[in-house]
């Protein structure tokens, strides 16, 4: 298994390709029969990266969508578009979940740029599950992610407008992860992991069957929780001994300085461009 950093806040200074980086994310992934893309970031850049990576989007076997935020879905319409032909996409039946964001006192729209329908004329064979699906081998979806630590507690500023027209707590229950089950044990493939990146972990245990992180690739949502979710995540993490941590996104330079001091050679920062293979 192979993947690549399509889409990614940053680019590393030694990119020899005119990449063009924006917060959002989007992964490659790609055995020698299958591609798939998780999420799209939230503009044309997938487009752009994809092709000085050498892959348009007809190649494209399927898409999966970690969760419905603008900075992971925007870029859907323009896969479809310069696709012109159906494929499959994985996700949760809550992704089109109206959400916004209230950091800093202001109030922005965060959800899904588009609507549903929209994609659909477009191309888009939405695969809505709840429930856990291997859609390739040893590629699983988990489908609904238990919430199970007491620490894991979530993005404050995040929230969804209620009935009653008051503000409560996201607790994105859409939010979704890969796992992949290689020779060394489980690497999980995710967006955000809003669930909290240990609760994502012990899900994957349970789907696969796996007892060993191998490596973990994808946004972590550390930079915006609170101290204690960060130093109880990172005790916990340091506890699964994992061969590599690819972080990114939402990780924060902060959190990734922690990161690569805790794991050292084993800390990747997985900015635009970067590929991981195991």
């Amino acid at each position: 298994m192979k993947v690549t950093v399509v889409v990614d806040n940053s680019i590393p200074i030694s990119a020899k390709k005119p990449f063009l980086g924006e917060h959002g994310l989007s992964l490659l992934l790609e055995t020698d029969s299958y591609k798939l893309l998780l999420d799209a970031g939230q503009s044309d850049a997938v487009v752009h990266n994809l092709s000085l990576l050498g892959v348009h989007p007809l190649q494209l076997d399927a898409m999966a969508i970690s969760h419905g935020h603008y900075d992971h879905t925007g870029g859907i319409p323009y896969i479809l578009r310069h696709r012109r032909k159906a494929i499959p996409i994985y996700a949760h039946s809550l992704i089109f979940s109206r959400r916004f964001s209230v950091l800093g006192g202001g109030r922005e729209y965060i959800g899904i740029p588009f609507d549903k329908e929209e994609s659909i004329c477009l191309g888009a064979n939405w695969n809505l599950t709840n429930d856990p699906l291997e859609i390739a081998p040893n590629l699983w979806f988990s489908g609904g992610m238990p919430r199970k630590t007491s620490f894991e507690t979530g993005d404050t500023n995040l929230v969804v407008c209620a009935e009653d027209g008051c503000d409560c707590q996201d607790n994105m229950l859409d939010d979704t992860s890969l796992y992949y089950v290689s020779d060394k044990g489980l690497v999980v493939i995710g967006g955000c992991s809003h669930s909290g990146l240990v609760n994502t972990v012990r899900r994957g245990f349970e789907i696969t069957g796996q007892t060993r992180l191998a490596g973990w690739i994808g946004g972590t949502h550390l930079g915006p929780v609170t101290d204690a979710q960060q130093q109880l995540t990172l005790a916990t993490l340091e506890q699964y001994s994992p061969d590599f941590i690819a972080a990114n996104h939402c990780t924060g330079f902060a959190m990734m300085a922690e990161l690569r001091q805790l794991f050292g050679k084993k800390f990747i920062p997985a900015f635009v461009g970067t590929m991981i293979e195991f």
